[in-house]
């Protein structure tokens, strides 16, 4: 399919420009990830508080989850160039139904592990595998909006499963911990009866061409080595270890500790950042289209930067309404700093990949990203178990600075195509 970043950005130009297997796709994107929102918040204390799991082992069983993916995703890019994207998708989908029960019905340490490793194989898989696929049936600006849109549509799922899982669950019960399991391993099948039905075609495989080696490497260390993936993938690196890895991180912990907030304070706040990316995600993506998209990403680091000073004003005011008032004020800006991300980051990748080494690319990038979320939950634990507050914003706006620099070196290395702004050639699948 053509696409030209002058084309109007609406609802019905989007579907209509979409050929069906991109409809398909983003039909069901809600609905397969609710499950996921109804058990990722809930999992610790299902395993501590139900099954009778300590803290301490429950950290450990969690961390095998970014372990395991962090492992899988090399070897699934290279599996997915070679025997497609539907192919490993359905495998991940499957490790995601069957880790899911495995979780729910699971009495014993051991099994409790394997379900969490398959959770976490799952995750490996889905990245690289499921933008190797995107990037196969959409190219150009339809694919920047498909990104920012899925985006959205996923968070609201989440968010979905998340206030769904919230009125069900139950410590004194059981049962309904394993009925949100059940669920989410029900939602993993909708992806699996898709790409088993109408995406049955679509394999997200591209022939290599005969002179491979000599214009596109195909080793990951070579990759990396190429000017615009080294400064992509540090980008990434960067923006994971101060945006997203914080955020899920550092940003609760702060909230308590610092700005002396309630939990519930904390729920709302993560509630208002899923309203924020559904409710703007589209006029962001109106307004994205034509311009750099390295552009678009400076705007994203000058409203994180935004969002953490606003946190770090919570320290002249702890415990008060005003604080709970700019913790949520926070998830605003980094809301919508969210919905500039996933439109660019993921395009500028797909637009350097060669057809055939999509998967790696994906994979490469997929894994600075894991990289970057391991190391915040670490540095955050640090600064701010020693009482550094001071020093963990600082730490969070310096990083920010480097991003821009980042940036800024990305674009002198990348093709006003693969930055957005130019229209690309149709396709074909």
């Amino acid at each position: 399919m053509t696409a030209t970043a002058s084309e109007p950005v609406s609802a019905r130009t989007f579907w209509a420009d979409l050929p069906r297997p991109g409809r398909w796709l983003l039909a069901t994107t809600t609905a397969s990830t609710i499950g996921r929102g109804m058990t990722l918040p809930f999992t610790v204390i299902y395993l501590h508080e139900v099954r009778g799991v300590s803290l301490a082992v429950s950290g450990v069983l969690m961390g095998v989850i970014a372990l395991v993916a962090l492992i899988v995703t090399g070897p699934v890019g290279v599996l997915t160039d070679r025997f497609g994207a539907r192919r490993m998708l359905l495998w991940g989908n499957t490790c995601q139904s069957v880790g899911a029960l495995l979780i729910g019905f699971g009495t014993t340490v051991p099994v409790l592990g394997l379900g969490l490793a398959l959770l976490g194989a799952s995750f490996g898989i889905g990245w690289p595998a499921f933008n190797a696929l995107i990037s196969a049936v959409v190219s150009g600006a339809v694919r920047t909006q498909f990104f920012g849109i899925n985006f959205a549509l996923l968070n609201l799922g989440i968010g979905i499963g998340g206030v769904l899982g919230g009125l069900l669950a139950d410590v004194t019960r059981a049962w309904t911990f394993t009925v949100l399991f059940l669920v989410d391993a029900l939602c993993g099948l909708i992806p699996i009866g898709l790409l088993l039905g109408p995406l049955r075609h679509v394999h997200g495989r591209a022939q290599v061409p005969a002179d491979a080696d000599e214009g596109h490497p195909s080793s990951y260390l070579r990759i990396i080595r190429q000017p615009a993936m080294a400064w992509m993938t540090t980008l990434t690196f960067v923006g994971s270890l101060v945006g997203y890895g914080q955020m899920e991180a550092g940003f609760p912990a702060f909230a308590r500790q610092v700005s002396e907030v309630s939990t519930r304070t904390v729920g709302f706040a993560f509630a208002i950042n899923t309203v924020v990316i559904v409710g703007t995600q589209f006029l962001v993506l109106r307004w994205i289209v034509g311009r750099r998209r390295t552009r678009v990403f400076l705007v994203l680091i000058g409203l994180w930067a935004g969002a953490w000073a606003l946190l770090w004003v919570t320290v002249a005011v702890p415990g008060t309404l005003l604080a709970a008032i700019l913790v949520c004020a926070f998830h605003v800006l980094f809301g919508v700093g969210e919905t500039m991300l996933n439109p660019t980051l993921p395009a500028i990748v797909n637009d350097l990949a060669p057809a055939h080494l999509r998967g790696r690319y994906n994979a490469a990038s997929a894994l600075a990203f894991q990289l970057g979320a391991i190391a915040a939950p670490v540095s955050a634990g640090v600064l701010l178990g020693r009482g550094w507050a001071g020093g963990f914003i600082g730490l969070l706006l310096g990083g920010l600075a480097l991003m821009v620099l980042l940036a800024l070196a990305l674009e002198r290395r990348i093709t006003p195509v693969v930055n957005g702004v130019e229209p690309v050639e149709p396709i074909s699948r």
